[in-house]
């Protein structure tokens, strides 16, 4: 799985130079079932980088830590170039169209810089949402990733959390939902929601913990010069 790892790196790198096709998409080699969790990161315009690498990082690092493990690959709407809020230029691996898409066990939602405003009004990458997310195992928003979930409709009758100042503006926007302040992330089910930044890491570690276990999340923890301690964390878990 190194090779695999470096495979996507370099791919990444070269790619970069040229514009994207559907034919550009990054293949993901075939392992028997159930070894792995296959994650989407949605990667659209305007993304930050902190909520798309925090959990991006932490995902990819459990394949050196079990023998099952977490792949990653990002998905836009098209197959063109991104521009994160940062101002990093990335290529998606996948498109919503892609025919060769894997099967989505995780959705991971990233706060980008619309999420408040004209990305709740686009109405293809909401219903792609939407249908991803109600079949994922799991579906994780950073920061006001939050907004894009309520918004498909996968935080109804579920507790959640978004950014600390904008939970105010979350509340207005969907005011049937339960929010939490003052916690790094919560756990409903199988939504999970973080108030981004630094703390999305927090959410990362913590899904791998729930699926791996503790010595998994301790071991990618380290990799990262993280401590992962569950009890050192502020958060919200509802059965």
């Amino acid at each position: 799985m190194k090779n695999l790892n470096l495979f996507f790196c370099l791919a990444l790198v070269a790619l970069a130079c040229q514009p994207p096709t559907e034919n550009d998409a990054i293949q993901i080699d075939p392992v028997a079932e159930g070894e792995f969790f296959n994650a989407a990161f949605l990667m659209i315009d305007g993304v930050y980088n902190s909520e798309l690498m925090a959990p991006y990082d932490i995902f990819q690092h459990t394949i050196f830590h079990t023998e099952g493990g977490i792949r990653v690959f990002t998905v836009n709407e098209t197959m063109d170039t991104v521009t994160t809020f940062e101002g990093l230029k990335l290529i998606p691996h996948y498109s919503f169209d892609s025919p060769d898409l894997p099967e989505i066990d995780i959705l991971v939602v990233p706060s980008a810089e619309h999420n408040m405003d004209s990305d709740l009004e686009n109405e293809k990458l909401i219903n792609w949402v939407a249908d991803i997310g109600a079949k994922a195992d799991y579906v994780m928003s950073l920061c006001d990733g939050a907004f894009v979930l309520a918004k498909a409709g996968l935080v109804a009758g579920k507790e959640s959390t978004t950014f600390p100042t904008d939970i105010d503006k979350y509340r207005e926007t969907f005011p049937a939902l339960k929010v939490h302040e003052d916690v790094s992330f919560v756990h409903h089910n199988k939504l999970l929601t973080s108030a981004g930044g630094a703390k999305s890491y927090d959410v990362s570690l913590y899904l791998v913990h729930h699926l791996y276990g503790d010595q998994v999340a301790k071991g990618v923890g380290r990799g990262l010069v993280i401590d992962w301690e569950l009890s050192d964390y502020k958060f919200v878990r509802v059965e």
